[in-house]
């Protein structure tokens, strides 16, 4: 993972939580990096999982409700930092059934050597979006995060749910409009 999901990760723990939060976590966590992170660096992706542990069991948070709540987060903060990634896009489902083949592309032109997750479009109409998640790092949560997170910026609520596919990796989204 970049530097930059952990840099904005230790951003929204402070935020939310304040700074000493951010330092129960690091050295809950044991990081060989010690919470240093530089955005273009690439690091191992189990440094965030421990780091989204360290403060599920100090918050007494679900993992699964960090990681979207984190996802949430880092849509605004991208948005915010690269406004062109949702130019053109009228509403959540189109700018999120352009993930694949345009905001990855944009991604790593910033981030050279970002592993991503691949979406793979399985149906797309105006009102519902059905696509597949491949990723090793079965972060599923976290892209919930960043959906929710899109329909905020778009001011559009949708209807999420996933589920994960029989004799596959993949696991499956269901968005539509709410």
């Amino acid at each position: 993972m970049k530097g930059i999901v952990f840099s904005e990760f230790f951003e929204m723990v402070e935020g939310q939580f304040g700074f000493d939060m951010v330092d129960t976590i690091i050295a809950n966590a044991q990081l060989p990096h010690e919470g240093l992170y530089v955005a273009g660096g690439t690091y191992p992706h189990e440094e965030m999982v421990k780091l989204v542990v360290a403060l599920g069991q100090a918050t007494q948070t679900s993992v699964p409700d960090l990681l979207k709540a984190y996802g949430k987060y880092l849509f605004h903060r991208l948005i915010a930092l690269y406004p062109k990634l949702a130019e053109g896009k009228s509403n959540p489902l189109a700018f999120i059934a352009t993930v694949e083949d345009y905001i990855h592309i944009e991604v790593r032109k910033l981030y050279p050597g970002a592993e991503l997750p691949r979406f793979i479009t399985v149906s797309y109409s105006e009102k519902e979006l059905v696509l597949d998640y491949l990723s090793a790092r079965k972060m599923q949560d976290f892209g919930w995060g960043l959906m929710e997170g899109c329909a905020e910026y778009y001011k559009q609520p949708l209807n999420i749910r996933y589920e994960f596919l029989e004799n596959s990796d993949a696991v499956r989204f269901y968005i539509a409009l709410a």
